[in-house]
Parts: C-alpha cells; structure tokens; sequence
C-alpha cells in the first residue's frame, strides 16, 4: 500500500489516511508506504460491519493500493494483543512506513508477536543496518557527554518496549553492555559500543510493543525512519 507520507516532522498522518475501524481492538490508522506489511484485527463477537475508509487529499497524485482480507478461523487467529504475528524461526520486523524517505508514523500503540516454534526457546534481534534503528534523536547517558544510548520512558515520547528475562535486571538507565533495558528509543538500539548489536531474550511470548506518541512534537525525519530488526529463534540446550 503507498499513500502520501505523513507529516515529515510530526508522523501525523494528516494528508492522506488509510483507517480500519468497528474491532474488539483500537482502530488502526496508517498512511505512507506499507507494502508486505500485515496486520491482525479482531472481529470476535461484532456483529457491526467493520470499515475501512480511505481519506485522500489533492496533495498526492500518485497512490497504489491492493489489501488483501482473509478471515480467519478460530483455531488459526494470532493470539489476543497481537497487532502483527509472524511466523517462522527467522524473520525481518518493520515498524509502519518503515522506507527510504519514510518517518515512522505518530500515534502508535500495538504489539508485534513471533510465534514461538517447536525446539526454541529463545529469540534474538539485530538491527537490519547501521541506520535502521532511528526513533527519535539520541538519547545522551550524560548531558554533554554526546554518548547516545537506548533510552526510558522518561526521556522518549516514542519508543519500543522488549521484556527482560528477569526483573531484577531491569535498569531505568542502561549502564552498560549485559544489562537488561526494557526501553528502546534513540539512534541506536544497544548500548552505545556494544558491537555486534545483538539482544537475545527467553521470556516467552515472543513479543515487542511500538508506542508512538501523537507527534506533539517536531523533530527531524533523519532521527525517526522508524525500526527494522531481524529476528532468529535460537534452539533450547538441556
């Protein structure tokens, strides 16, 4: 799906929006590019139509458009919470509007799920690239110091949220490689050195939840392309 971009410095869509609205969960609103993109919304036990509305403006002359929808049966419906579910021991998960040119989208708030397969008990995730981890500017350890590192809620309207393994390795402040930070927002998605960036976790489900303000704020679209992360479920040892 390709529609107009949002807001370059907001993630506002506020030109053209695609809405999907009459589920069990909130309603979804995108705009941008999302093509291969997927999402799961639950219809169980509404029996109003759901709709989905597109809003185009004069702005954008050129859009393409193709939504593919399936209904699913009980027993094969992703489980409740999951705005995206993917399945498979390896994948690539990519925040909306995840493009060259692309700003991740404002007013945000789902739930990406992997399904945890047969023989793994763990999962890891990388960064796809260098530049694909960018919500919001860099968040500094220490004002002046110019370290950027993952950052918490206090410091990021936007953010992804990945569970830790133990609460008891739950940091406020990331103060170094090892340390569990439930919080990720910033230019970077590990700790700043911790080369190759790579976080593995065993809690089970699988999960990591974006939540994206309502774009209050102006920044730069180059600090907020938004996340792409590569995925691998790593086997369980006896």
């Amino acid at each position: 799906m390709l529609q107009g971009q949002p807001n370059r410095r907001t993630g506002v869509c506020d030109s053209d929006v695609f809405i999907m609205s009459g589920g069990v969960t909130q309603d979804l609103k995108l705009c941008g590019q999302n093509s291969g993109q997927h999402v799961y919304y639950d219809v169980e036990n509404v029996n109003d139509s759901v709709n989905v509305i597109m809003n185009l403006t004069d702005n954008n002359l050129f859009r393409m458009w193709e939504i593919k929808v399936t209904q699913i049966e009980f027993n094969q419906r992703a489980p409740a919470g999951c705005r995206q579910y993917y399945q498979g021991s390896n994948g690539i998960i990519q925040t909306m509007n995840f493009a060259d040119n692309g700003r991740h989208l404002a007013d945000q708030d789902y739930t990406i799920c992997m399904r945890q397969e047969e023989g793994m008990c763990s999962i890891a995730y990388e960064p796809c690239d260098e530049n694909s981890f960018k919500i919001g500017p860099p968040v500094l350890s220490d004002p002046g110091s110019g370290d950027g590192v993952a950052g918490d809620s206090r410091e990021c309207d936007d953010k992804i949220v990945m569970p830790c393994d133990s609460e008891e390795l739950i940091m406020p402040e990331a103060s170094g490689p090892g340390v569990c930070d439930l919080l990720h927002c910033g230019s970077s998605f590990c700790n700043q050195g911790e080369m190759p960036c790579r976080i593995e976790s065993s809690v089970t489900p699988f999960n990591i939840r974006v939540q994206f303000g309502p774009g209050a704020r102006e920044e730069s679209p180059e600090d907020n392309l938004g996340m792409c992360l590569r995925y691998e479920q790593l086997p369980c040892y006896e």
